[in-house]
C-alpha cells in the first residue's frame, strides 16, 4: 500500500507541470483584445468654433525670401612682368629687380648650372673713332646667371676677347668674310655650348653713309673725264663739218667755172 501511495504521489508531480503550462496558455489566448480609444476629428464647428481658433494670417502667408548670395566682384590680376631686356646693356639684373618690386622674371638657370647659349645679334664693322677697322660683336643675354661672355673667333684659338656680363657687345680685329664668330657665356659650373643662334659668320656690308660717299667720290673722278670726252667729240664734230662746208665751197666754184667757160 506504501510503494502505491508513492508512485500516485510521483504521477502527480509528473504530469502538474504540463497542465499549468497549457493552463497559463490558454488562458491568455481567451484574454480579450486591447481596444484603443478612437479619436473624432471635428472639421466644421461654425462661427464659434473659428473663433475660439482664430489666428493672424499675416504670419502664416509670409513667405520668407531664401537667403541671397553675396558675390564680390573677381579681379583678374595679371602677373606683371620685369621690365627687363636682355640685348640692352648696363641692366639692373632681373633677379634684382624681381626681389625689390615682386615682378615676375623669366625662368632662369642657377649659378651652379651651365649657362644657356646667348643670341647673337650682329657683326657690325666700326667706321669711326679709336676702334675703327674693328668687328663689334653684339648679342643678348641668356636666361641663366652669367659672369662673363667670351667672344670665339673660327681660326684665332689663341685670341678670345671677354667682356663683362652687364655688356652686350665686344670687339675683335677685322675679320675675313665668311669668319665664324660664336659667343660664349660662363659661369661657375662652366660655359655655354656653341649653338646655331650664338655663332653668326661675318658678312661685309657697307654702310648706307659709306655707300654714299663712295658715289660721290666715284662722280668726282668721272666728272673731268666726261668734259675730256665731250670735248674731243665736239671738236671732231666741227672739224668734220669745217671740211664738209670746204668741200662743198670748192665744189660750187669749179661749177661756177664751168658753167661760165660754156657760156663764153
Amino acid at each position: 500500500m506504501t510503494s502505491f501511495c508513492r508512485n500516485l504521489v510521483a504521477l502527480v508531480f509528473l504530469v502538474l507541470p504540463p497542465m499549468h503550462s497549457h493552463f497559463f496558455t490558454n488562458a491568455a489566448s481567451a484574454s480579450p483584445p486591447i481596444t484603443r480609444p478612437q479619436i473624432i476629428h471635428m472639421t466644421d464647428m461654425g462661427s464659434e468654433g473659428q473663433d475660439d481658433y482664430d489666428f493672424n494670417k499675416e504670419e502664416y502667408d509670409t513667405i520668407t525670401a531664401p537667403p541671397r548670395m553675396v558675390s564680390f566682384p573677381k579681379m583678374d590680376l595679371e602677373p606683371l612682368l620685369c621690365e627687363y631686356d636682355p640685348c640692352s646693356e648696363n641692366q639692373v639684373p632681373c633677379v634684382a629687380l624681381s626681389e625689390q618690386i615682386g615682378c615676375l622674371c623669366p625662368g632662369m638657370s642657377g649659378a651652379n648650372v651651365r649657362p644657356h647659349p646667348p643670341r647673337i645679334q650682329a657683326l657690325v664693322p666700326v667706321s669711326a673713332g679709336s676702334d675703327r677697322g674693328e668687328i663689334q660683336v653684339q648679342c643678348c643675354a641668356p636666361s641663366s646667371v652669367v659672369s662673363e661672355y667670351r667672344i670665339v673667333v673660327e681660326g684665332r684659338d689663341s685670341e678670345v676677347p671677354k667682356f663683362g656680363d652687364a655688356s652686350r657687345r665686344g670687339l675683335v680685329r677685322s675679320l675675313e668674310v665668311g669668319t665664324k664668330v660664336c659667343v660664349v657665356a660662363v659661369n661657375n659650373a662652366g660655359s655655354s655650348d656653341p649653338s646655331e643662334f650664338s655663332c653668326k659668320r661675318y658678312e661685309c656690308r657697307q654702310s648706307p653713309v659709306l655707300t654714299v660717299m663712295a658715289w660721290i667720290i666715284g662722280g668726282l673722278f668721272a666728272l673731268p673725264l666726261l668734259v675730256v670726252i665731250g670735248t674731243l667729240i665736239c671738236g671732231t664734230y666741227e672739224k668734220f663739218r669745217k671740211g664738209k662746208r670746204d668741200s662743198t665751197d670748192e665744189l660750187t666754184k669749179v661749177q661756177f667755172e664751168h658753167c661760165s667757160s660754156v657760156v663764153v
